[in-house]
């Protein structure tokens, strides 16, 4: 619903075998588009009269809604449905376009076009929220300037898409003559003249986006006049930002400077820390309270404590090729680094830092550990979901990794102090009193039963998982979840009475 960028937005986290997936949903999307956009137009010249159609020509699933046969106000129920449907696809292409930008604009920063302040994270979410608050500025004044006209806009955004789609396809051609190689796809109809390859199918391709690019120039002026200015005064913008940035400069006095040393392979011998290290993931420069907490408490030379950052590049735009060292470690991180050498050598402790890039952060963090060898991972707060949630998703990517699956601590830190502890990986529950009572009460009540045979405790736990699992194979599995969903429900109305 939100166009096929946003195939491009989650590629990484598309299921593999991601280049067939991804031909699946081409081609879903491809015939929903077809049969959707050319279906309303015919049922549109089937169903709503001709004298009044025009005034549907901005939107014909409406003109459709109210001139079906059936009562009044079921017809203006449907067309209030389809207003409903109508905001909810907008909100996802507008989602979609303020996520895309926002990539765009991040790349364009790492490149040193834009100042590094743009990238600077909110104190709370740790996301670039300059660059998200003058991309949503720069679409409401659009809107504001149209006045709405569906039909200025269609040709604006006819102008940006193709020529866009025109660069990406120049772009692609390029690339298949300065980095050659082996591609997982290739674009067909690909000639050798020698040992030159001639790609006819994708410069065919190109070919044609220009070409209805240039029709589209000599034939919409509004849409034309409108692209051409918008892209002068971005480029002019651009190359005046660049100039300033690189007048500025990106060292600063009060700012530690860093050797990049690019690894194949995180190990503890790379970061130089000892196996069964403390792994602590940073991200924002206002949300370092955990590792202030781990400096606090860790004992010099008998473990070490790894600082991590998981660069995210899940976003659009972030490149078909790996970034480099020093797209990697920008001004940001530079910034994040610095803060965490000071807190270190303000308590006379020393840390090792160590920069990977990510495509989920769970994961990234839950991989990084797992290659460093760490015995414990400690986190802050996650400003968008609860502790528990957070735990979970740390779960969930443990679980992802590799057999076989090394054993953490994990502990969540909050900033009043508090502090939540799980173990990741199979380990003993930890019993409240009352579940060691009632094991306890099972057991005096089975020994004298079963008597001569010894029994002991966790005989009496094996034995009701035994029993719960034979539920479960003989399709009993519903009433079992009925059951632990009532448990589960009870406990948690009793932790909310008052005591």
């Amino acid at each position: 619903m939100s166009g096929e960028e946003t195939l491009a937005q989650v590629y990484r986290e598309i299921e593999h075998p991601k280049l067939r997936n991804l031909e699946k949903a081409g081609f879903i999307i491809f015939v929903y588009s077809l049969i959707f956009t050319a279906g309303v137009s015919f049922f549109a010249f089937m169903i709503i009269p001709d004298a009044i159609r025009p005034q549907y020509f901005g939107n014909l699933i409406s003109g459709l809604a109210m001139n079906f046969v059936g009562p009044y106000h079921l017809r203006l129920a449907f067309q209030a449905f389809v207003v409903f449907v109508g905001i909810l696809m907008l909100a996802g292409a507008v989602n979609t376009a303020i996520v895309g930008s926002n990539g765009v604009l991040n790349r364009v920063s790492e490149d040193g076009i834009l100042p590094q302040w743009f990238r600077q994270p909110h104190r709370r979410f740790g996301t670039s929220y300059r660059m998200l608050n003058l991309v949503v500025g720069l679409q409401l004044l659009t809107i504001i300037l149209s006045g709405g006209n569906i039909f200025l806009l269609g040709e604006a955004y006819a102008f940006g898409v193709m020529w866009s789609f025109a660069m990406k396809g120049l772009a692609v051609l390029v690339l298949r003559y300065k980095r050659p190689g082996t591609r997982e796809f290739r674009v067909p109809l690909n000639f050798r003249i020698g040992e030159t390859e001639i790609p006819m199918g994708l410069g065919l391709i190109t070919l044609t986006l220009f070409a209805l690019c240039i029709i589209n120039l000599f034939t919409k002026q509004v849409a034309t006049l409108s692209g051409v200015g918008f892209t002068i005064v971005f480029f002019v913008v651009f190359t005046l930002s660049e100039r300033f940035t690189k007048n500025r400069g990106m060292a600063h006095a009060e700012l530690d400077q860093f050797n990049l040393e690019q690894e194949s392979e995180l190990t503890p011998e790379a970061v130089g820390a000892r196996p069964g290290n403390i792994l602590v993931p940073v991200s924002n420069i206002h949300a370092l309270y955990h590792l202030g907490s781990v400096l606090d408490r860790v004992k010099p030379g008998r473990r070490d404590v790894v600082v991590l950052h998981a660069r995210l590049l899940r976003r659009a735009a972030s490149g078909e090729y790996e970034l480099e060292a020093e797209q990697l470690f920008g001004a940001i991180e530079q910034h994040l680094f610095s803060q965490a050498l000071a807190m270190a050598e303000k308590r006379g402790k020393s840390i090792r830092l160590a920069i990977v890039a990510a495509n989920d952060l769970s994961e990234g963090i839950l991989r990084a550990a797992a290659s460093l060898q760490s015995s414990t991972i400690v986190l802050g707060r996650s400003s968008r979901e609860s502790t528990e949630e957070q735990a979970r998703l740390i779960g969930e990517a443990w679980e992802k990794l590799g057999d076989p699956k090394p054993q953490f601590n994990l502990e969540i830190h909050m900033p009043n102090g508090d502090k939540l502890y799980k173990v990741l990986g199979p380990h003993a529950p930890n019993l409240t009193a009352n579940e060691i009572n009632l094991l306890h009460r099972l057991w005096l009540r089975f020994s004298d039963s079963v008597a001569p045979l010894e029994l002991h405790h966790h005989d009496v736990v094996h034995f009701a998982l035994e029993e719960v699992q034979k539920e479960l194979e003989e399709g009993a599995e519903d009433g079992v979840v009925n059951r632990l969903r009532a448990h589960l429900d009870e406990n948690q109305k009793k932790r909310r009475m008052p005591t």
